[in-house]
């Protein structure tokens, strides 16, 4: 049996990231993923300017993937009362679909290995990792790396506390065909019990993805009924969702959506992306974050598999100081910005003060986003 450098359990955005970053050290990586390349997942399909210095690094062009610049946001209540704003680094519009399949195979012809099945079981023991899966097999591996979204059964298995609570939100995902709305623009529009984003992606689609709470959602059974009687209640969104052409057959949902806090390290286990904290989609920066943890927890790693006096505790309390050190507080801003917006009364009131003082809307930007990463 091949004994594994790192195996990566999940292979999104940070999985696939840790994956070329690792690999290119002279790693050797096995990326366990469930479903093959290309496909769509429920995401904004935003990411933000910050991570494009890390990218180039590892030979990765959004810009040669048709990806779009957008350079304003837009933000609207649940009566339409609305304000743009431009972006202080700006942003990339690039579908999941393209994005993940891009990174998938430059890390293939770099060779990272691949495997396409679930993982059941993540067990330590003295000091190497087996990762079981649902197809009956076993591989081992000095390091595992959890990137595998914002919930798994392997959470409850790795008994982590934030699983325990069951959480109340659903995100909905769908692609649109749209004339008319502006290349640079990713728009913000709020409804009662959720709010959806929207944004061009490298296909001229529109991609529209929204957050409910499932309170909300079950009083109208299905997603039909609650985008005409909930989500249409906005009145950009009630103009979307009546000259918009959907692309796919059915919109593609998520439950149980947390954004409870969760640590960084479980058992060992490295968590990255969504895995570790899972940021509102309002502030859309989750893609950058999954990137960039990505980034921090591959140099640690790399210190500790290069042999140069860096034992696996160091590198566990220096990726955990790291990532609250990086992300914490935005995780914390993003909670605080989703009360005041799920609040109608402090919706409005925050979006007009936001028009009265663009450097309000512009600070809370600032403070949800990170500087270019430096590489």
């Amino acid at each position: 049996m091949k004994h594994y450098d790192v195996i990566i359990v999940g292979g999104g955005l940070a999985g696939l990231t840790a994956a070329l970053h690792l690999r290119k050290e002279g790693h050797s990586i096995l990326v366990v993923e469930k479903k093959e390349y290309p496909h769509h997942k429920v995401c904004g399909e935003y990411v933000s300017n910050e991570v494009l210095p890390y990218l180039k690094q590892l030979g990765i062009s959004l810009h040669k993937l048709g990806a779009v610049a957008i350079n304003t946001l837009q933000l609207s209540t649940f009566s339409g009362d609305s304000v743009s704003n431009r972006l202080p680094l700006g942003g990339t519009g690039i579908s999941r679909y393209a994005f993940d399949n891009s990174l998938f195979e430059k890390a293939t012809a770099l060779g990272v290995d691949f495997t396409f099945q679930g993982v059941t079981g993540i067990q330590f023991e003295k000091e190497v990792f087996e990762v079981t899966t649902d197809k009956k097999e076993s591989f081992i591996a000095t390091l595992v790396i959890g990137a595998y979204g914002k919930r798994s059964d392997l959470d409850k298995k790795l008994k982590r506390d934030f699983i325990r609570q069951k959480s109340s939100w659903l995100g909905v995902k769908a692609h649109y065909k749209y004339e008319g709305f502006p290349k640079n623009l990713v728009a913000l529009h709020n409804f009662k019990g959720g709010y959806g984003g929207l944004s061009k992606t490298e296909t001229g689609a529109i991609n529209f993805c929204y957050l409910a709470n499932y309170a909300s959602f079950q009083k109208e059974r299905n997603i039909e009924n609650f985008n005409r009687n909930v989500v249409a209640q906005n009145p950009f969104l009630a103009s979307f969702l009546e000259r918009a052409e959907p692309l796919f057959e059915e919109p593609l949902t998520i439950a149980q959506i947390s954004f409870d806090s969760k640590k960084a390290l479980e058992d060992h286990v490295v968590m990255c992306g969504d895995t570790a904290g899972l940021i509102h989609p309002l502030c859309g920066n989750g893609m950058a974050m999954a990137i960039h943890s990505a980034k921090i927890a591959s140099e640690h790693i790399d210190k500790f598999l290069s042999g140069k006096n860096y034992g696996r505790g160091r590198l566990e309390v220096d990726y955990q100081n790291e990532w609250n050190k990086m992300f914490r507080r935005r995780l914390w801003i993003g909670r605080k910005l989703q009360s005041v917006l799920m609040n109608e009364t402090l919706s409005n009131i925050a979006l007009n003060t936001a028009v009265k003082s663009p450097r309000i809307l512009r600070s809370i930007i600032e403070r949800t986003h990170g500087n270019p990463i430096e590489v």
